[in-house]
């Protein structure tokens, strides 16, 4: 996977709050695990106050519950949310959160994984590029200097994964190290190709990595908010 599927308006990312919007996602022919209750509140729902009652009801339904059992299949079910329903529906109930609440965070973290799945290739060598050597970063987000493909699938599962089985704030901050060195990566391979004179890619994955840096600090924010207890 080359750093082109990256780009800005490829089909693959696409501008947005989140940096990482995947597209083009097959929503399956029906709803696996959702309520009923909920799936038709958001067929009726124009009202944006019961969407947004939805939202937040959802999430915190969702990682109350997980936090609440050891059963490894509920986890399962829950990490692989978004393959079983679809991004589009999953968008319905958090995609129109805000970023500093618990079902925008969420959204966040799902997309994430669904990107770093993706594009474990380029994500790979975007991190060795970010990434030479072994920093904080490395440690705190969980990833050696050089992964391989598989390495960033299973840290996608596993940053995921720490949100709703281990601390939350720990989750999000090994979210945010991982877009910061992925960032910081793009903006690097976005100077060699400057230097190239490939300007207009350039400008595409300088404005990736941007958005990037915003999810990252919205991710640093929401491990603050969670700390404190107002993350709701």
């Amino acid at each position: 996977m080359s750093t082109n599927a990256l780009h800005h308006g490829s089909g693959s990312v696409v501008a947005s709050r989140t940096a990482f919007t995947p597209t083009g996602s097959p929503r399956p022919n029906r709803p696996g695990q959702l309520d009923p209750a909920i799936v038709a509140g958001i067929a009726g729902g124009d009202d944006p106050s019961v969407i947004s009652e939805i939202s937040h009801t959802s999430a915190a339904a969702l990682l109350d519950r997980v936090h609440h059992t050891a059963d490894p299949e509920v986890v399962a079910r829950v990490l692989t949310l978004v393959d079983r329903e679809g991004i589009d529906l999953i968008a319905e109930l958090w995609s129109r959160a805000e970023p500093d609440s618990l079902p925008g965070i969420l959204w966040r973290l799902y997309l994430l994984r669904s990107w770093m799945r993706t594009h474990d290739g380029a994500i790979a060598r975007l991190w060795r590029i970010g990434e030479p050597v072994a920093t904080a970063a490395s440690a705190i987000a969980g990833v050696d200097d050089a992964p391989t493909e598989d390495d960033i699938a299973r840290t996608a599962d596993s940053i995921l994964a720490g949100a709703f089985v281990g601390d939350f704030a720990v989750a999000l901050e090994r979210a945010a190290a991982f877009t910061d060195v992925v960032a910081l990566g793009l903006r690097v391979e976005a100077k060699h190709l400057s230097c190239e004179g490939h300007r207009d890619k350039a400008a595409r994955l300088l404005h990736t990595a941007s958005n990037l840096m915003v999810t990252s600090r919205d991710f640093r924010h929401g491990a603050s908010l969670w700390r404190r207890g107002t993350l709701e």
